[in-house]
């Protein structure tokens, strides 16, 4: 296999695939110096809470003071709709980032640690605190989660107190989190719940408390051993269980290898990933650098998730959104919003992504942005009808496909930009895509050239 096709691959797993400029200059680079390069990347900065949040935060406060439940709502409700600003700063960031891989782990811990978070400090917080544990120590970023305002208050934690337990956390951490079913006991995710009551949150401050008054300090007997456990005591006994290596070694293989399982090579990650003390790094090195990480098999298997769809097609089209919400209404249509996973098992994935609905609405992506032509969408407020996403208003950047293409033939630009869109090979032929295709000038030739391959179903794998 060609060093093209596997930086290519790279590329698409470790990241969100490759701009034009990046692709023609990588294209004759070789894959171990790519793999080098993506774990050579610095830290981005953080996301911030958007602007007018802090007023806002001030004002709830003073409602609360007042005991003013109705106007605390209120204000509440306008601090929400300000958390799509943290969506479309995090889009924007995958999509330009120099970091790639960070950013592609943290939408990968994003949909394990699955938290639907409505107030944007909260969403920042959250962000954030993956963002800094994503290429880190898996026992540090659990933890992190575990005091997470955002999780306490989705998971029921807040409630969690000596008289009267709430387990929701305890069993979604050993569940779904971090050792999975069939490793633990129902009397394991009671002594669990009790050594997590008392973890708070202010959520105002977007900060953990803990509660002393409602903590159980009792003996707890969990996992076969017996203490005064705390949390955090229960987190590092969970972590000395080789089957969390496993567990997560094999929701790792799944989502950036291949989603059909291979148990062998499942066990040489959790090997490595338990061996280096959850080292979530030296893990996806291990990954990348692997054979069989490049063969044949693992190409193509993967259908795009629609943030890492829309994340794409902004690096490629060097898009700008003047206004967000059209985008986040194709989030909700093809079933992936950030922030807002289904439940706390957070979003099935590959072949889950794809119905008659959300197909059709990938499919015309390419004619939305690049040919300005409406897409059929289903109507939110009427389940049964169906409206034209209307106001679409998105800025396209092209002129570096014009640049490079502007003395090319129609078959040398498809070409080009099958071998730079296109990671599998095509289930039509190469003339159907030139079909058609005719322009007053080469721009437009160009421009209708790069919406025929993005609208071909190949550009939906990876």
């Amino acid at each position: 296999m060609d060093n093209w096709t596997k930086i290519k691959h790279l590329y698409h797993r470790a990241g969100f695939g490759l701009s034009l400029e990046e692709a023609l200059n990588k294209k004759k680079s070789n894959i171990q110096k790519e793999i080098n390069t993506i774990f050579k990347a610095q830290q981005n900065s953080k996301i911030k809470t958007p602007e007018g949040f802090t007023a806002l935060q001030r004002n709830i406060q003073s409602a609360s003071d007042m005991r003013d439940k109705g106007k605390r709502r209120e204000i509440e409700l306008q601090a929400r709709k300000l958390t799509p600003k943290i969506v479309e700063d995090w889009i924007l960031l995958m999509a330009r980032t120099e970091n790639p891989l960070l950013e592609k782990m943290s939408l990968f811990w994003h949909g394990h640690f699955a938290c639907r978070t409505r107030m944007p400090h909260l969403a920042s917080l959250q962000l954030n605190t993956i963002r800094e544990h994503a290429l880190g120590n898996f026992k540090d970023l659990t933890l992190a989660i575990a005091k997470d305002p955002s999780m306490i208050r989705y998971l029921n934690n807040q409630q969690n107190n000596k008289r009267s337990p709430n387990e929701n956390f305890a069993r979604e951490l050993l569940e779904l989190f971090t050792i999975g079913i069939g490793n633990y006991t129902e009397k394991d995710i009671k002594e669990a719940g009790r050594a997590f009551t008392g973890w708070k949150s202010d959520v105002l401050k977007g900060k953990f408390v803990f509660n002393e008054k409602q903590h159980d300090f009792g003996e707890k007997t969990f996992m076969g051993k017996k203490g005064n456990f705390n949390g955090e005591d229960i987190i590092d006994i969970i972590f000395e269980q080789k089957q969390t290596a496993q567990f997560i070694a094999s929701k790792v293989y799944k989502y950036f290898v291949n989603p059909q399982p291979n148990p062998s090579l499942i066990n040489e990650l959790a090997d490595v990933f338990y061996s280096s003390n959850y080292d979530i790094k030296k893990m996806m090195k291990h990954l990348f650098s692997s054979s069989w990480f490049y063969h044949k098999i693992n190409m193509g298997v993967k259908i795009k998730s629609p943030v890492e769809l829309i994340v794409e097609m902004t690096k490629s089209l060097q898009l700008e959104y003047p206004n967000f919400t059209p985008i986040m209404n194709v989030q909700r249509q093809l079933g992936q919003i950030i922030f807002n996973p289904p439940n706390v098992a957070g979003w099935a994935g590959n072949k889950a992504w794809i119905d008659n609905a959300t197909l059709l609405t990938r499919l015309n992506l390419p004619a939305l942005l690049l040919m300005s032509k409406n897409v059929f969408l289903k109507n939110n407020e009427n389940k049964k009808g169906k409206k034209f996403l209307d106001k679409f208003k998105v800025e396209v950047d092209i002129n570096c496909y014009y640049k490079e293409f502007k003395n090319s033939s129609k078959t040398e630009i498809r070409d080009e930009l099958i071998s730079y869109c296109i990671n599998v090979p095509l289930s039509v032929s190469k003339d159907i895509i030139t079909r058609g295709v005719e322009g007053k000038t080469q721009e437009e030739i160009i421009q209708k050239m790069i919406y025929k391959v993005m609208s071909l179903p190949e550009y939906q794998l990876c």
